[in-house]
């Protein structure tokens, strides 16, 4: 796949990921912190100022116009996290900890 300007803001890398253009942002870190932390486009650009408004909104633009994508995606990332969460429950380390009465 070859990188394209999808909008004056955002662009998609060879791999087809979305970026805040001119930025080492993804767009989907930004619909994380909307989705996360309810935070509106001026609350992002508040927490992340060398995010420019416009730049903002038009991640959230480009997350909603593809929002079934995204939303598997992070579904699919969460269910990896939780898995790899579980496996480090149990480990030697943890055993060892909780052994010597450090955790529970």
């Amino acid at each position: 796949m070859i990188a394209t300007d999808v909008s004056s803001h955002i662009r998609l890398d060879e791999q087809g990921v979305a970026w805040i253009d001119q930025t080492r942002i993804k767009v989907i870190e930004v619909a994380l912190d909307h989705i996360a932390y309810g935070w509106s486009a001026e609350e992002i650009h508040r927490q992340h100022p060398h995010l420019s408004l416009a730049q903002t909104h038009a991640a959230l633009a480009f997350y909603y116009d593809h929002q079934a994508e995204f939303d598997k995606a992070i579904a699919a990332s969460l269910e990896r996290a939780e898995k790899l969460a579980a496996l480090g429950a149990d480990s030697p380390g943890r055993r060892k900890l909780r052994a010597m009465g450090l955790i529970p």
